[in-house]
C-alpha cells in the first residue's frame, strides 16, 4: 500500500523552505557577500538551528530534515506575525530574519 502522507508533508515542507529561500536566504548570503561579519553571524544561526533540532526533537534522525526545519521555521513565523519580514538592510536585521536566514543556511547544507 502507498501512503502519501509522508510525501506530501515532505512537499509541503519543501515549499516552504524555497519561498524562505528566495525572501531570506538570497538576499542575506548576497549581502553576506559584501560584509564578512554577516555571514559569520548567519554561520551561527545555522548552527543553533541545527542544534536546536538535532538535540530539542526526540527522535529527530527519523524525519526528513527538511520537515523538521520547516516545522521550526513555521513556528518562529507563527510567533512572530509581521516581524518575520525580510529587512531592506541585512547588516541591521534583528534577531528574527538572520534566525531564518540561518535556518535557509542549514538546510542548504542538508541537500
Amino acid at each position: 500500500m502507498f501512503v502519501l502522507g509522508p510525501a506530501l508533508l515532505e512537499v509541503s515542507a519543501r515549499r516552504i523552505l524555497n519561498r524562505l529561500h528566495r525572501t531570506h536566504g538570497v538576499p542575506a548570503l548576497a549581502a553576506a557577500a559584501e560584509t564578512p561579519a554577516l555571514l559569520a553571524v548567519l554561520d551561527q544561526h545555522a548552527a543553533a538551528v541545527r542544534d536546536i533540532l538535532a538535540v530539542g526533537v526526540a527522535d529527530a534522525g527519523r524525519v526528513p530534515a527538511s520537515v523538521l526545519i520547516a516545522g521550526y521555521v513555521r513556528g518562529l513565523v507563527a510567533e512572530a506575525g509581521e516581524r518575520a519580514a525580510a529587512p531592506s538592510d541585512w547588516a541591521a536585521a534583528g534577531w528574527l530574519p538572520l534566525r531564518l536566514a540561518g535556518a535557509c543556511l542549514h538546510a542548504s547544507r542538508q541537500a
